[in-house]
């Protein structure tokens, strides 16, 4: 057998993970993963979007727990700050499908492929 010939790795290959990761690709059980955070994060988002501004709002278990926070409840402003987080999970559900969709690449690319 020969000796293999090792080259030094640049500095800028090194250091960056992300590239790596990426040539990497993913496998079938993180894929899986980022589709029940997707519907989680959208089931969530919805509830939260849609819930303060039902009847059920006041009359609901948890609002029972603090009658000192009625009114803090009763807001409209604390119902339009929860219909927002709500909003931003489901921004964030669609985020992570357009990431999910796009095609990974199977070949690493040029830049590692020189070092080697």
């Amino acid at each position: 057998m020969h000796p293999v010939e090792r080259r030094p790795i640049p500095p800028e290959v090194e250091t960056d993970q992300s590239v790596l990761q990426a040539a990497a690709g993913h496998p079938w059980y993180h894929k899986l993963g980022i589709f029940l955070f997707v519907i989680v994060c959208f089931e969530v988002g919805a509830f939260l979007a849609v819930f303060p501004w039902t009847p059920q709002w006041e009359t609901n278990s948890v609002a029972g727990l603090f009658p000192f926070l009625h009114d803090l409840w009763a807001s409209s402003y604390f119902r339009g700050a929860l219909s927002g987080l709500g909003l931003l999970n489901i921004y964030i559900s669609l985020g992570e499908v357009a990431r999910l969709r796009r095609p990974s690449s199977s070949r690493p690319p040029d830049r590692l492929r020189l070092i080697n």
